[in-house]
C-alpha cells in the first residue's frame, strides 16, 4: 500500500509539477487544473493556469465563486484531471504501471 505520494511517488500527487492541457487552458499542476474547474469563466481559470504553486492554486479555489453544479461534478473532474496528467505524459504511466498492485492512497494533508 502506497500512503504518501511523497519521495519517489511524488509523480502521483496532484501537485507534482507536470503541465496539463484541458479546454484549451495549460495549466502547470493537476491541482491547478482541477482547482479551475470550480469556476465556468475562462478568464478565471486563465488565472489558475498563471499558478505555478499549487497551494496558491487551492487557495484561490476556496475563494472563487463554484458553479452550480460542483458538488455533483467534482469527482468526475478529479478523475478527468487526473487521466490527463497521465495520458499526456507516457512516461507517467510507466511510472504507475511499475507500482503494481499496490493499492494508491493520498495521505498527504
Amino acid at each position: 500500500m502506497i500512503l504518501s505520494f511523497r519521495d519517489e511517488y511524488f509523480f502521483l500527487s496532484n501537485f507534482y509539477p507536470v503541465e496539463i492541457k484541458l479546454d484549451g487552458i495549460v495549466y502547470p499542476n493537476a491541482e491547478t487544473a482541477f482547482q479551475a474547474q470550480k469556476t465556468l469563466g475562462v478568464e478565471e481559470r486563465r488565472k489558475f493556469s498563471m499558478l505555478k504553486n499549487p497551494v496558491q492554486a487551492k487557495r484561490l479555489g476556496r475563494k472563487v465563486k463554484l458553479r452550480d453544479d460542483w458538488e455533483e461534478v467534482k469527482l468526475d473532474i478529479m478523475t478527468e484531471v487526473v487521466s490527463q496528467k497521465f495520458l499526456q505524459h507516457p512516461h507517467l504511466i510507466e511510472m504507475l504501471l511499475q507500482t503494481g498492485d499496490e493499492e494508491l492512497i493520498e495521505g498527504n494533508r
